[in-house]
């Protein structure tokens, strides 16, 4: 069975999203497209939001998110307890954000990288595993919230 990996940008990013879709179905994964479906002017949140909770809920093992800057996706992914979201802006980043801290989604800033930085990210992410050891120590506490 192919993964699938669901996707979602805002209308900065829908370009960027059909390369990446393009780009991925080459590779033989199979794609959950939340949207949004054009460059008109949207609200990234309800887009980002239905990615989260797909990742949150286990119904998929990773995703990647794309606006403008990547801030807003990354923002609105990262509340849910179970999604580490990493905003990528090169392979480096990438492979770190796995290798380091298991994100579980990329966010890609549209306005900010080439397509082919884009794909060399992508790329990055989808074949980087986590290192584990330490880093899951550090990964265990960032839902550990201080309450005093």
């Amino acid at each position: 069975m192919k993964e699938i990996i669901p996707i979602a940008c805002d209308h900065a990013g829908y370009e960027l999203k059909l390369a990446v879709i393009n780009h991925l179905t080459d590779l033989g994964f199979e794609i959950k497209d939340y949207g949004t479906n054009s460059s008109d002017s949207c609200d990234y949140p309800d887009f980002a939001h239905q990615v989260g909770h797909a990742i949150n809920s286990g119904l998929f093992r990773r995703g990647i998110v794309i606006c403008g800057s990547g801030n807003g996706v990354q923002m609105t992914v990262n509340k849910y307890p179970n999604v580490r979201c990493a905003l990528c802006w090169t392979p480096e980043i990438a492979h770190l954000g796995r290798q380091h801290n298991d994100c579980n989604i990329i966010s890609l800033p549209a306005r900010f990288i080439s397509k082919e930085t884009a794909m060399q990210i992508v790329d990055e992410y989808l074949n980087t595993e986590f290192e584990g050891g330490r880093h899951q120590r550090r990964v265990d506490k960032i839902n550990k919230l201080i309450t005093d």
